[in-house]
């Protein structure tokens, strides 16, 4: 058995091939992301991994729409977005699969 805390995790990521993981593997990354109103994450897009986001409190914004709580965001591979919360915000991230390095980020 292991425990952690999502408090010792970078930026959330909990699952996937890095340090500290709880599960190491390449098939997927999983993460709790919190946010605070106002975070920002620039426009980037992967060209491997396919990345889910459901919004489990808050209201951010991508691709230019508003989601709220419930909300569940497919990003296909070549998809490129933003990320606001425009409320304390948090989300459940699922990568599949979990690609090293494949986070591009794009001209604004």
């Amino acid at each position: 058995m292991k425990t952690a805390s999502l408090n010792n995790m970078i930026k959330g990521w909990f699952v996937g091939n890095f340090e500290p993981t709880l599960y190491r593997t390449n098939d997927c990354e999983a993460a709790v992301k919190i946010y605070k109103k106002g975070d920002y994450e620039c426009k980037h897009y992967h060209k491997i991994a396919t990345e889910i986001t459901v919004i489990v409190e808050g209201k951010v914004k991508m691709f230019g729409n508003i989601y709220s709580k419930g909300d569940i965001i497919v990003v296909e591979p070549g998809d490129a977005t933003d990320f606001e919360a425009l409320e304390d915000a948090i989300n459940v991230v699922i990568k599949i699969p979990g690609a090293n390095n494949d986070k591009y980020i794009t001209e604004e």
